[in-house]
């Protein structure tokens, strides 16, 4: 029950403002977040790529409503992208882009305005040796991210998409993408959803992940799992042995600061493992689905407000 209720919160201003200000929220933030800035989100990559982990990178913001927001959003991951290269890390992280921040929801001419500054950040990942993964929203964009991957991947084929196995499109989307070449995320979803659009119940978006992954996994693209469930772990690695898949031809996902110890057991045990990176000062969104998504994550944040004794 406590999902939903999340979720609208993650939506409202007020909520914002109240948590935002409350003085213990910031180091419970810094769990999932990985600092305000680039510096200290840099700090963190290195960490994880010495001890062999992959990572995404993800600028955060979205909704923004006017354009040179979406300029500045587009600015901020070229910044990020050069110094990707300075590092010399483009062979380890790739970047992930929310087009909602990027100008898709501009009334008009939204989906332009995100074509044109998405498309600028590709082109600078393709010159380092990197790509880029379009981040899925909510059911209402799923149509524009979908053309803008397709005009994308016409000049930058390794441009990867998300699919969320609780939308009812999905299975149709995938069979779709599983196609050689394209690189697809698999996650649950983390946006309130109407039941005319979505599963409501657990069970049905569990089942619908794995009739997912059936797809991916037997298609000639490249599955890139992204879940926690140990189950659907199990899962992936079944359909990988069944599907002669090597080493190298998918790999797992999963965000930063949850699962951190099976992140490098997966590693360790020779699965590619990227894991998620967020930064920025506009965390508040990502933080309340992060929330949402585990009453484990809900409980951590919880008692870092009990009194110390």
């Amino acid at each position: 029950m406590l999902g939903p209720v999340l979720l609208a919160a993650a939506r409202s201003d007020r909520m914002r403002r109240v948590i935002a200000a409350a003085p213990l929220t910031r180091p419970v933030v810094n769990r999932f977040v990985a600092g305000d800035a680039l510096n200290p989100a840099l700090a963190t990559v290195r960490a994880l790529t010495a001890a062999g982990l992959d990572v995404t990178l993800d600028h955060l913001g979205e909704g923004v409503s006017d354009k040179a927001t979406a300029r500045a959003t587009r600015d901020a991951y070229l910044r990020l992208l050069e110094t990707l290269r300075d590092e010399k890390l483009g062979d380890r992280a790739e970047v992930s882009v929310k087009l909602t921040a990027f100008g898709q929801a501009l009334p008009g001419d939204g989906h332009d305005i995100a074509l044109d500054n998405i498309r600028q950040v590709a082109e600078l990942a393709s010159e380092i040796g990197t790509t880029v993964t379009l981040d899925m929203e909510d059911h209402t964009t799923v149509d524009s991210t979908l053309a803008i991957l397709h005009e994308l991947r016409r000049a930058h084929p390794l441009t990867g998409a998300v699919l969320q196995s609780y939308l009812f499109r999905t299975e149709e989307d995938a069979r779709a993408l599983a196609t050689a070449g394209s690189r697809v995320r698999l996650v649950k979803g983390a946006y309130r959803e109407p039941a005319s659009v979505a599963f409501q119940e657990k069970k049905d978006v569990d089942r619908a992940y794995v009739r997912v992954l059936r797809t991916l996994f037997a298609g000639d693209g490249y599955p890139m799992v992204g879940s926690h469930d140990p189950r659907m772990i199990a899962i992936a690695q079944e359909l990988a042995a069944r599907n002669h898949r090597a080493s190298g031809s998918y790999e797992f996902q999963m965000l930063y600061g949850i699962r951190t110890a099976e992140q490098r057991r997966l590693a360790e045990a020779g699965e590619r493992m990227r894991v998620y990176v967020p930064y920025g000062a506009d965390w508040y969104a990502y933080f309340m689905r992060r929330l949402a998504e585990r009453p484990a994550n809900l409980g951590f944040f919880l008692r870092s407000f009990a009194p110390t004794r």
